[in-house]
Formats: C-alpha cells, structure tokens, sequence
C-alpha cells in the first residue's frame, strides 16, 4: 500500500524531497499525558510493552500529538536478551535490572539466539497492529539495540556511567565477550529481520554506549557486529546511531546503511565532509526544548542551515526528555516544518 506521507521513507533512501521530514527518539513516552495513562492503565513499563494493543496505541499517539512524519515501535532495546534467556526488570526511577548477569562461557551456554517469531511474537503482533491502525498515514520504524550496548547491560545488570563491568571483560576475556556479542549479533539480526517481514519501513539500530569505548575498541568490539547487521538487513533503509562515537563517523558511513544519526556533540559541517555518501539524521540537544519558543525556532534555523535541506531527517541528538512540555515538541516539530 502506497504511505500517504513517504518524506521519511524517500529520504532514507537518498532521494530529493520537498521538505525535511522530522521525528524525535523517544517520542512515544512520558512527554505526552495520553501515554501516562496508557502506562497507568497497562500497570507497568513491561506490560505495556508486552500488550500489543496498548504498545500500538501509544506508538502512534505522537503522529496524532506532534505531527512528526513517522511513528517508531513502542518497544525497549532489552526484549532482545530477554528473549536469549536473560529477563530483566524495569525499576521507577531507576531504570532496566538485569536479577542475573552474564559473566563467563558458562553463562553463556546458559542463553540461546533469540527466536524472533516465539519469543518476541509480542513485538510483531505490536507492529502489525500498528501497521493496520496507522492506516498508511506514516513510515513505521523499527529498532534495535546495537551489540556492544546490549552487551553492557548483560554483564554490567544495569545502566552505568562507566560500564567498568562490561569494560572490564574486554580486556579479561576477549573471547567470551566476542562471543557474546556474535550471540547478540544473530539474534538481532534475526529480530529485525522478523520486524520488516511484519511491516515496519526502515530499521534503527542504537548504540547507545558507544561513547564509551576508545577508538580502537569500537573497531573491535562494536563496529564489525555493527557491520554484520548492515549487510544483512537490505529490504529496507537502516539507520545507524552511535551515541558518542564522533571518532567513528566516517567509519560508520561506509557501512552499508542508509542513515547516519548524529548526537548534539558532532559538528554538522564537519559529519558532512566525513560522511559525504549517507543521509544524515539529527542532532538537536533535547534541554533546546526547556528554551522559550522563539529560541527554539532560532536554534531549529540553525541547525538545518548547518545540514542543508537534503539527504537530511530532522531530529533531537538523543531522546526527548520525560519532563518536556509537549507545546515545546510540538514547536520543534513545526519549526522544522516551516522551513
């Protein structure tokens, strides 16, 4: 069926367009009162994201709320070792607990490669209901956490500002960590895979830790799992977002994606001289959105002057933050609109 608003899907794809198109990371969640009761209702972060209905509803209240030109899967990067036989819990105000990590080969012959249609037939359903209450209005995004990310959280349990757990093993055991990660790597590949057969667009993979690494791990441990991944999915565009990583821009773009996504800390004018070939996504800093609405529309201007109004998507340089006016989203959304 033809999308009755491509601009998304047609620049990903490297064409000419008659706007920028715009969406934010994280623009289905707690900026908006509808997904507060939705959550309310759903009891729980994991039930939400477990109940098809209630993950499509609120995955396309944005597109209703903002008018941001896609709808992105409500879901969360960790269903994925979850699925490989490593739950996790999601604690208020404290973010994703791994109860068990994974430390060693022996813990690791504990874990299988996910199988996407049984054990994250969930997500699926999710998609397919989306695709059908979407009713071809938007693209519908898919993602998945990179492998180092979701690696960090396997070894470390829980989010850190350091990861020295999972930092730890890369020098310790290599082995066990590349092992791990080529686990991770198959099973995501087989998810996303899973997600395009049940209807999403375009792909996102996150790498939200990359800034952690140094140039050389990231080439070690990041980047060719990264790369398997690219060259695997070629049914429809990929995006790349590696947190962090400005050391890696130009090695990401020549990967076999489509799009580079760029955090607030990567100079336009500079990402576009080190990535000439790829579509380039981002990066306003989500606190523009705490400014007053003219500065907001200012800070807008600028940054699409810096990237040019081709081969460009519009969005923040990492996830809306929960405490943000809607009125303050929306105006980014119309700003970039209007220009």
């Amino acid at each position: 069926m033809t999308l009755q608003n491509d601009l998304l899907l047609r620049t990903a794809r490297g064409e000419l367009t008659e706007r920028i198109p715009v969406w934010m990371m994280r623009q289905a969640g707690r900026v908006l009162a509808e997904y507060r009761a939705v959550r309310e209702r759903a009891g729980s972060f994991i039930t939400l994201a477990k109940t098809p209905e209630l993950a499509a509803e609120v995955t396309i209240q944005p597109v209703d709320a903002f008018g941001v030109d896609a709808a992105i899967i409500f879901s969360d990067i960790l269903v994925v070792p979850e699925a490989m036989g490593l739950p996790y819990e999601m604690i208020e105000s404290r973010g994703p607990v791994f109860p068990k990590t994974v430390q060693n080969m022996a813990d690791l012959s504990r874990l299988r490669v996910a199988d996407a249609e049984s054990d994250l037939g969930y997500v699926l359903d999710a998609i397919r209901l989306t695709k059908k209450e979407l009713n071809n209005r938007v693209p519908l995004i898919g993602f998945a956490g990179a492998p180092f990310t979701i690696f960090c959280y396997m070894t470390e349990g829980k989010g850190s500002k350091t990861f020295s757990v999972a930092k730890k093993l890369l020098y310790t055991d290599p082995d066990f960590a590349h092992a791990l990660l080529q686990q991770i790597t198959d099973s995501t590949i087989a998810y996303l895979q899973a997600q395009i057969r049940s209807g999403v667009d375009l792909v996102q993979l996150f790498d939200s830790w990359a800034g952690i690494l140094s140039p050389e791990q990231y080439r070690t441990f990041s980047l060719p799992y990264i790369k398997q991944i690219c060259d695997l999915i070629t049914d429809v565009p990929v995006t790349v977002f590696a947190k962090g990583a400005f050391f890696a821009r130009q090695e990401i773009g020549q990967l076999s994606c489509d799009v580079v996504g760029l955090d607030w800390n990567m100079d336009p004018h500079e990402s576009r001289e080190l990535i000439p070939d790829r579509v380039l996504q981002g990066n306003l800093d989500p606190c523009v959105l705490y400014a007053d609405f003219a500065q907001i529309r200012a800070e807008v201007k600028q940054m699409i002057d810096s990237f040019g109004h081709q081969h460009y998507i519009a969005n923040l340089g990492h996830g809306i933050y929960p405490d943000t006016d809607p009125d303050k989203a929306r105006c980014f959304v119309d700003a970039v609109k209007e220009m």
